[in-house]
């Protein structure tokens, strides 16, 4: 009798924890961590090749006239970002050289035979601040502009100046895949004036050259 009833309360008493048990609340399942994703860093030098079409105005001033030089340009850039942790601003320094055929002429009562106004490279070292939305950036920026401006006169011997000048403008750049960046910029670019004598042209003339510049560019950065 006893035995039956040892039994019947263990029965009962098991009977009793598993209903317990299957009133109690399930445990939630956990949750995987909140994805953060990392914010792209313009921190590093890059190497780069650019690529665009310039147009301006060179005034020959004793020959009452102007020309109006246009062209392409081609060459390679170089340079360094800056981006100060946490925050948006991104600081540079960029260098670029470029072939270039930029080239203009008129021809009036003064020059008969035609005068010319040509650029045949250009270099530009330049300070750049940008504002960067993670992988897009625009900027600005200005520095020096260095080029040979050549002068010439048909029938004279004409002159080739390397001048020292100042370009500025703004631009935007992104990033592409993997280290790759992509730009396009505007820069205005003066190279100031040369003279060209009497045995260089008929006429002794200052002749000054500034341009507008439009470029796209690719970079690989480090």
């Amino acid at each position: 009798m006893r035995r039956v009833l040892l039994t019947t309360i263990a029965l009962i008493a098991s009977a009793t924890v598993t209903a317990v048990a299957a009133d109690l609340p399930r445990a939630m399942p956990a949750k995987a961590p909140a994805f953060v994703p990392v914010g792209y860093n313009w921190t590093g030098f890059y190497v780069g090749i650019n690529g665009g079409y310039a147009w301006g105005s060179s005034s020959w001033g004793a020959f009452g006239s102007k020309a109006d030089p246009s062209g392409g340009m081609v060459g390679g850039t170089v340079g360094y970002n800056w981006q100060a942790p946490g925050s948006p601003w991104v600081f540079g320094l960029e260098g670029d050289i470029d072939w270039a055929d930029i080239r203009g002429t008129f021809v009036n009562v003064a020059c008969p035979t035609g005068c010319q106004t040509k650029l045949d490279w250009q270099a530009t070292a330049r300070g750049r601040v940008g504002y960067a939305w993670d992988r897009v950036m625009p900027y600005i920026t200005g520095g020096g502009a260095f080029g040979d401006v050549k002068a010439n006169q048909v029938g004279f011997a004409g002159v080739s100046d390397t001048r020292v000048g100042w370009t500025a403008g703004a631009g935007i750049e992104a990033a592409l895949a993997g280290n790759l960046t992509g730009k396009i910029e505007y820069l205005h670019v003066d190279l100031g004036r040369t003279n060209c004598g009497l045995v260089s042209c008929s006429i002794p003339t200052g002749v000054n050259f500034h341009a507008e510049e439009v470029r796209a560019g690719l970079n690989y950065r480090f």
